[in-house]
């Protein structure tokens, strides 16, 4: 009776003329037989495996210059980290969505779209690849990946535990929102004349939220990658405030879901 009012993307606002899909089962046998389903599983590592590996390299060079103004600085991690969820986003859409993060497979799993047999494979193949990326740039320049903190996640002096889990939480819930919205088939609908690639406003959200969160947390609002990291680093400090960085991710995902 009373329809949207929107400044864009005005075709579809009296009629559904958009399809969204049925609600995923929670297990769903059939895909584990299927080719798609491991498809998606080893692009989901493979994209985890090469994010980890640019990022930490880029973070590792920042702490190794002198000073910020002799390195690409906060502003070029986070575009390491932006980038690559952008270029690996588009990369994978296709095969497996793109998840890239359990933060992302949890709040999609909470949303229906997809079953808890994908959600759980995913999650492991996005750890372990997280796991293996760190784990090169480590195997290729070892005592400077000590040296250097390895690109785990810490709450930064200064800053309480509350206050990382905070930034955690709402990090991930931009993201996460972000997802949603950008994949919502009411907007491929609606905005039909609006051309949208959806990898990149999920790339400038990480690429933002890092620029506000990396002085806080370092940024997690990904679990694997905050994983990965830990493991390879593995020194005592980088296990403390671990938890922030899955309970987080978990915590904002699941209010974007809601949301």
């Amino acid at each position: 009776k009373f329809p949207e009012r929107q400044p864009i993307g005005t075709s579809a606002q009296s009629d559904k003329d958009y399809k969204e899909p049925p609600p995923a089962p929670l297990f769903e046998p059939g895909e584990l037989s299927s080719w798609s389903f491991w498809r998606a599983g080893i692009a989901e590592f493979i994209a985890t495996f090469l994010f980890l590996y640019i990022t930490v390299l880029t973070v590792m060079g920042v702490k190794r210059a002198p000073n910020m103004c002799a390195s690409v600085g906060i502003q070029g991690i986070a575009w390491a980290f932006g980038g690559m969820i952008f270029a690996l986003v588009y990369c994978t859409a296709g095969i497996s969505g793109g998840h890239i993060n359990p933060a992302v497979t949890f709040g999609l799993f909470l949303a229906r779209k997809l079953s808890l047999t994908r959600a759980v494979f995913y999650m492991i193949t996005q750890c372990l690849g997280a796991v293996c990326g760190a784990g090169v740039v480590k195997g290729f320049q070892p005592t400077p990946y000590q040296t250097l903190g390895g690109g785990a996640n810490t709450v930064a002096p200064g800053y309480s535990k509350g206050s990382g889990l905070g930034a955690e939480i709402i990090g991930t819930f931009v993201l996460v929102y972000t997802v949603f919205s950008a994949t919502d088939a009411k907007r491929s609908a609606r905005d039909s004349h609006v051309p949208l690639l959806a990898p990149l406003p999920i790339g400038f959200a990480v690429f933002l939220v890092h620029l506000a969160t990396i002085p806080i947390t370092g940024t997690g609002i990904n679990p694997a990658r905050s994983l990965g990291a830990a493991i390879i680093y593995n020194k005592d400090h980088s296990w403390d405030d671990h938890w922030i960085f899955w309970v987080g991710p978990f915590i904002g995902a699941a209010l974007a879901a809601l949301y």
